[in-house]
């Protein structure tokens, strides 16, 4: 159910303000909008493909003439089953991609005046359509860095019981940037050189280089078309050359001061839910049309069931 070419008479930058006077809370005109991007060349039966439809107006729905399908603009996707209106889903994709460090279920409960419950399931339907994307490998030069998402234990005794277990109650996410380009995240079990390295060469086999620190999980990492080199921070090199890592690093700041600032803390369980949203936002940072590209994400995810969303692991 993939959505069709983008439309071209869209407007950029939506502001707030855009948004209100656009829309204005009118469920009729934001079900228009989601109809001409799902279908820019005209209705068609998710079922069949067939054009030939007929509308039924009292319900928002269509008809397909040839399989008597009946279906509306959410059907299939991953806002399917929602009791919200749309206009509710619009303002909080808006929140969620023009809040550079995230924006909280507790935020969206109190602006959109739905439960708690509601606003967390709203928020991580939108995340589950945020990550759905076949990404292309990075390419040229690639910063690769690991870092660990997570609590702090408390209650030891000295300050060197501390420090050997600092990393405890703690996820581990690697990641890499293309310089100039987009990021790559992945929480992984062990930060070893098999889970970095198979990460690595997942996203970034085709790089020209790259760089990291010295951990030795790095090692062993170059071949034939790409070389690999690294500061060492233990001895106070940052930058050698064109060789560091500030870009991945300036990643990893956005990602704790969201975690702290609007999130506080996230289970092991949803952090890769977390880490697509944030990779989402950060490779739309320059995207003046990250609010219309979202939508047509929610078009094209599947649904995300409650109930498997909440299921033990």
């Amino acid at each position: 159910m993939a959505a069709k070419a983008k439309p071209s008479t869209k407007t950029a930058d939506v502001t707030l303000v855009d948004l209100f006077e656009t829309f204005g809370g009118e469920e009729g005109k934001c079900r228009d909008y989601m109809e001409q991007l799902r279908w820019p060349d005209g209705v068609t039966c998710p079922r069949c493909d067939c054009d030939s439809v007929s509308r039924i107006v009292k319900r928002n729905q269509y008809e397909c003439n040839s399989c008597r399908y009946q279906f509306s603009v959410t059907v299939g996707t991953v806002l399917a089953d929602s009791h919200l209106p749309l206009w509710k889903w619009f303002l909080a994709v808006y929140l969620m991609c023009e809040s550079k460090k995230g924006v909280s279920a507790n935020q969206v409960k109190r602006t959109l005046k739905v439960s708690y419950k509601s606003a967390w399931y709203l928020c991580h339907r939108i995340r589950h359509a945020m990550g759905e994307d076949d990404q292309a490998p990075l390419e040229g030069i690639v910063e690769a860095d690991e870092t660990y998402v997570g609590g702090k234990k408390t209650g030891f005794r000295t300050k060197q019981d501390a420090a050997l277990h600092r990393r405890d109650n703690k996820s581990i996410v690697v990641g890499a940037v293309q310089r100039g380009g987009e990021l790559r995240m992945r929480m992984i079990e062990k930060a070893d050189g098999k889970s970095i390295q198979s990460f690595l060469r997942e996203m970034a086999d085709d790089a020209e280089a790259i760089y990291s620190d010295s951990h030795r999980s790095y090692r062993g990492i170059a071949d034939e078309t790409t070389r690999h080199e690294y500061v060492d921070h233990s001895t106070d090199e940052w930058v050698r050359g064109d060789v560091h890592t500030n870009t991945i690093e300036s990643a990893w700041s956005l990602l704790d001061r969201g975690i702290m600032g609007s999130f506080h803390q996230l289970s092991h369980k949803h952090l890769p839910a977390y880490l697509q949203e944030f990779e989402f936002r950060y490779n739309n940072r320059e995207n003046a049309f990250i609010f219309r590209d979202t939508l047509l994400r929610l078009l094209d995810a599947d649904t995300l069931r409650y109930d498997k969303l909440t299921e033990a692991k």
